[in-house]
């Protein structure tokens, strides 16, 4: 791929790194307000929860960033970007749901991990595409394509 080919992958990458720079602002706010200073990681309610959010979004981060891109490179850039940018949205919608409330980050977070998961997905798929078609002389997405009704039969 050349490097315009992946530009937006890039985009939505940069993204993702601001959006966690920004939670881990909010941690840090969170401490001067609740006055809870490094290392400690307990305190009121409110601190908790803000500080938990930023927490499993940044343990999330790695896996959402190698699925974006391998789905981006193997499969489609365009789908892994939009799913991509859903998976981002959702996670901000579950940060903002879990500083309210425990209760506020469950329907956030079904709708993140759907997202995380499609792109699991369409990674596997594109390198399992790409490998038999390397390997085994198969065009599976091609098949696909056909089965579906995607492409017209040559």
């Amino acid at each position: 791929m050349m490097l315009e080919e992946v530009v937006l992958l890039a985009a939505v990458t940069v993204l993702g790194l601001l959006e966690q720079a920004y939670f881990s602002l909010k941690v840090i706010y969170a401490r001067r307000k609740h006055s809870v200073s490094p290392p400690a990681t307990t305190g009121p309610p409110e601190f908790e929860r803000i500080f938990r959010a930023q927490a499993n979004c940044s343990e999330y981060f790695p896996i959402f960033v190698f699925s974006l891109w391998l789905a981006g490179v193997f499969f489609s850039q365009a789908l892994a970007v939009f799913f991509g940018l859903m998976y981002l949205y959702g996670r901000y919608l579950y940060f903002h749901g879990y500083a309210e409330s425990a209760q506020g980050r469950l329907e956030p977070l079904y709708f993140s991990a759907k997202m995380q998961w499609v792109l699991i997905a369409l990674a596997g798929l594109g390198v399992v595409c790409t490998i038999t078609q390397a390997y085994l002389g198969l065009d599976l997405l091609h098949s696909f394509s056909h089965v579906l009704g995607l492409t017209e039969h040559t």
